[in-house]
């Protein structure tokens, strides 16, 4: 059958609803469905019974620590029949996010782990009826729902149709989906039909402030053409085994393998597919190093693009579950990540039930069923960056799916979130693709079955996809094309990461949903490029079935469904320069005998390049010092002070320090 590259994640609806006890109760049936994870349930406590957890120690536990007991006698009493069995948060405590944690009431979410032998609808059935549990959902694996690899970029043929600018790097003729000059074929191969990137380059070539999450699988840190713009957690050290920076997970220096448990990030697994790779790739390759590919935000060779972390979810034939989803979200909002680059969903409600088992039709379907993993996202489009910082919020970009189906799958389709549909290098719809309600833009996500014209062999097609970087162990030469609406995805957190680094660039703020508005904006409009009196012509799966297939699609039924058009990276760069809020220096917190630190540069234009003074008028309450690009405040008595940060440039910022002696390390109450 044909590669559907997205990894789309799927599971059958549960054979009875878990809902708040409140409201109703969990009914037991005679059968799980087979994505249910035997062992496990995920239960939200009444917020009445916050004391007695945090007295018995449970607030503390999570993935790195366990107990066997709640303190709720009541709930105690039914896990003791258990003859055995672990509770810990859902999500560990963080100091830094702590607060936002309980504002949002994740801090009431813990996992219930028993033996598998136990029957699992009996004992959800006898927690619902306890009023200190508000809500119990099934622990559910998640499921790649693609098959077979990348195709690897054959050796030898890199350097064909050299463009005449753009970086050195030696596979951007290939990469028609960033600079589209009709340089690679006939008609198929449009002039104009990419993210005009190119003329976004003399703006910005992307900024290490801005952090994209990539959901996925691992990303090959030590790729050449990615390791310079791979995250990094300064307060962590690779491969360790303890959790040196106090957010709850071990060794997370490059992200965290929530699939394993580890902060070893994996890519070599015999059935890895090297997705996350590839997604990363199109986000934040190095750009102009000479070797490999471009990237939409990946610097220009002497400056850095933004950075990757990788959050992984899936390992091979090791799936993770939606534990390991909702914890990958809300620790890439706490440790810096703006953009949550997701290039999974749940099969569209409308698909072909010939052919997929279609899911969630409506919202109010998708968060009955999914109330947590609705509520990590929340979190994420919420709390996420910063409101001294250029963005403040997160985004949180889906890929459509790969249906055609005339619906975008959930969580994508969601009001709050981007959901990205897949176009040809001709700007037509790409054949796999959702198109119409949930989907809300565009992006290349290339057409192997209607590019059957080009290439033959396993190669067959795949000039029309989209090339990137691959581990070795799946491409020999780093480099390979894959296709789908999951790399449409990446285009748009591409895009919007290029925006927010111009945005860093001229320190300007924003809000996540002004920027989100922006980007549909500036968007391309689709409709008038397409011929309307013809219709577009494929051989479906023709890597598997070859020329025995022959469909196409009548362009008149994707009129106004392809959302608001193409992401343009050079349109919504120029509309960042007329919108925002120039940044300040912000007011500063700090706990008493405590510290806080601040990168100065960032607010200030061209402040990489400047030196700083900091004037305290009462520095019996503060002082600073500088360490590095950072100036550290000391807080020594409770009280407010005025100060100064001056550059060398001759700009200024007024800003207050507040030093407050029942805080948390922060500063804050």
């Amino acid at each position: 059958m044909k590669r559907y590259f997205i990894p789309l994640i799927f599971s059958s609806l549960l054979l009875f609803a878990c809902q708040r006890v409140s409201e109703t109760t969990v009914l037991p049936q005679k059968e799980l469905s087979a994505d249910v994870v035997r062992g496990e349930l995920l239960i939200r406590f009444s917020p009445e019974v916050q004391d007695i957890i945090e007295k018995a120690g449970l607030c503390k536990s999570g993935p790195l620590r366990s107990q066997s007991f709640s303190g709720i006698p009541s709930v105690d009493e039914v896990l003791s029949l258990l003859g055995g069995c672990s509770i810990e948060r859902v999500f560990p405590a963080d100091s830094r996010s702590e607060e936002n944690a309980r504002k949002s009431g994740l801090h009431l979410w813990y996992l219930l782990r028993f033996s598998e032998e136990e029957n699992l609808q009996e004992l959800a059935g006898k927690l619902s009826r306890l009023g200190e549990v508000q809500h119990i959902e099934f622990n559910r694996t998640l499921k790649k729902a693609y098959s077979g690899k990348a195709t690897p970029l054959a050796i030898g043929k890199e350097g064909i149709l050299p463009l005449s600018e753009g970086f050195n790097d030696s596979l951007l003729p290939r990469q028609w989906n960033l600079i589209n000059n009709g340089n690679l074929g006939d008609k198929k191969f449009t002039a104009g039909a990419d993210v005009n990137v190119q003329k976004a380059w003399g703006l910005c070539t992307g900024h290490p402030d801005i952090i994209v999450a990539v959901l996925d699988e691992g990303v090959d840190y030590s790729h050449p053409d990615l390791a310079a713009n791979m995250w990094t957690n300064e307060g962590e050290i690779f491969r360790s085994h303890n959790d040196n920076d106090g957010n709850g997970y071990a060794g997370d220096y490059y992200g965290y393998n929530f699939v394993r448990g580890t902060g070893i990030i994996s890519t070599d697994d015999i059935n890895d597919s090297g997705h996350g790779t590839h997604v990363a790739g199109v986000i934040s390759a190095v750009n102009n190093n000479g070797i490999g590919l471009s990237s939409i935000a990946g610097g220009n060779g002497s400056s850095q693009g933004v950075r990757i972390m990788s959050c992984q979810i899936f390992s091979g034939n090791y799936l993770g579950t939606v534990l390991d989803e909702v914890r990958a979200i809300k620790y890439a909002a706490d440790n810096g990540a703006v953009i949550l680059q997701c290039s999974w969903g749940y099969v569209s409600g409308a698909a072909n039930p010939y052919d997929w088992t279609p899911q969630y039709a409506t919202e109010e379907e998708w968060i009955e069923y999914n109330t947590l993993e609705s509520k990590a996202l929340d979190y994420f489009i919420h709390n996420a960056g910063s409101p001294d910082g250029v963005i403040e919020g997160g985004i949180a970009v889906f890929a459509g799916g790969n249906e055609n189906a005339p619906a975008a799958g959930f969580p994508g389709a969601y009001k709050d979130f981007i959901s990205v549909a897949a176009t040809a290098a001709d700007y037509t719809p790409a054949v796999y693709s959702n198109f119409g309600r949930g989907i809300t833009i565009s992006a290349p996500g290339g057409d192997q079955d209607y590019y059957y014209d080009y290439g033959e062999g396993e190669s067959r097609g795949s000039l029309g996809c989209i090339l990137s970087t691959l581990p070795k162990h799946i491409a020999s030469g780093g480099y390979g094309y894959m296709e789908g609406t999951s790399m449409a995805c990446p285009h748009v957190s591409g895009v919007l990461a290029l925006g927010l680094s111009y945005a860093a660039q001229l320190r300007k703020h924003f809000k996540a949903q002004e920027v989100i508005d922006l980007l549909y904006s500036t968007a391309l409009p689709l409709d008038d490029k397409w011929d309307l009196d013809n219709y577009k012509y494929y051989y479906k799966y023709v890597i598997d079935l070859g020329d025995n297939h022959y469909k196409y699609l009548d362009l008149n039924d994707y009129v106004g469904k392809m959302g608001y058009g193409q992401a343009d990276a050079y349109a919504l760069l120029k509309a960042i320069e007329g919108s925002g809020t120039a940044m300040s220096f912000p007011n500063v917190y700090i706990a008493l005998n405590g510290s806080a630190s601040y990168i100065p540069s960032r607010y200030f234009i061209g402040g990489e390049d400047l030196s700083y003074t900091v004037s305290i008028a009462n520095p019996a309450i503060a002082t600073s010092r500088t360490e590095g690009k950072k100036i550290i405040f000391d807080g020594h008595s409770s009280g407010q002070t005025k100060a100064t940060i001056a550059a060398s440039n001759g700009k200024s910022f007024d800003f207050v320090i507040t030093v407050r002696e029942k805080a948390n390390s922060n500063g804050w109450l």
